[in-house]
């Protein structure tokens, strides 16, 4: 038997479930249509107008299929330059550490965000191949570093300054040696996880598609949530980053066997 939706029989109603609901996200985080139209009985036509209502003041985060309260968005997503203006000390000495993992004649994939664009500028060796949704890559790295440079294609985000799509050249999919990635944080429970929910696919299909991946993150990121999930940690083979992770972190890491290699201030 279908839900019941009382909204139209009582005009209160839906003020009412509207603090409800907001209470009800923030307590439990991200939640579908379903299981909310659910919980207050009423149709999932009426949820996504509530949550549509919601949105549109700002309260909550719409998402597909779904909402979060932005209590729950631990780091919402800011823009590039933002980024770029935030622990730079710390990104450039972990750029300069990952530059010293790549070989000449690589093929890589990278993703979009500040620490990878200070990698591509610390970029110093030769016949690399590079395959990149990042939009400042191209201006950062060297010319005399790079045989070859894709863009990869898809819905433009001018914010983060990024391309999001399918992980592709051609319509044929790509293999490479080494992914060098970005990310939003990183926990034992979640794994990798990014501010930008459309990317967060993308990512794990540039991980998939590498032989090795790189994951980038400064201390901020460590035993930090952000809302997209990306993939487990057992994904990765390196972490290069400025300081020790929090102990719970650290021995997750080693289980997984994942080499940690930390550049703290000189």
């Amino acid at each position: 038997m279908g839900a019941i939706d009382h909204s139209s029989r009582d005009g209160a109603l839906p003020a009412k479930r509207h603090v409800e609901l907001l209470r009800l996200l923030r307590a439990r985080g991200p939640m579908s249509v379903n299981e909310l139209a659910g919980r207050f009985e009423v149709s999932g036509d009426t949820i996504r107008r509530d949550l549509d209502h919601l949105a549109a003041q700002g309260l909550l985060e719409r998402t597909h299929g779904g909402a979060v309260a932005f209590e729950h968005l631990v780091h919402r997503d800011s823009t590039f330059n933002q980024r770029m203006g935030r622990q730079v000390a710390a990104k450039k000495r972990i750029a300069r550490a990952a530059c010293g993992l790549i070989k000449d004649g690589e093929t890589l994939l990278v993703n979009g965000g500040s620490t990878t664009k200070l990698f591509a500028g610390e970029l110093k060796r030769r016949n690399l191949t590079i395959v990149t949704n990042n939009l400042s890559v191209p201006s950062a790295v060297s010319s005399e570093c790079v045989r070859d440079l894709y863009l990869l294609g898809g819905q433009y985000k001018g914010d983060a300054l990024v391309t999001v799509g399918p992980v592709l050249m051609s319509g044929i999919s790509i293999a490479v040696d080494s992914a060098v990635i970005g990310v939003g944080g990183i926990t034992v429970r979640e794994g990798l996880t990014t501010t930008v929910l459309e990317e967060a696919t993308m990512i794990a299909a540039m991980i998939a598609a590498a032989r090795r991946t790189i994951v980038l993150a400064d201390a901020t990121k460590l035993g930090e949530r952000v809302f997209a999930h990306i993939a487990p940690l057992d994904r990765i083979q390196v972490l290069v980053t400025d300081e020790e992770p929090p102990a719970d972190l650290r021995e997750a890491l080693d289980a997984a066997r994942i080499d940690v290699i930390i550049v703290p201030e000189s």
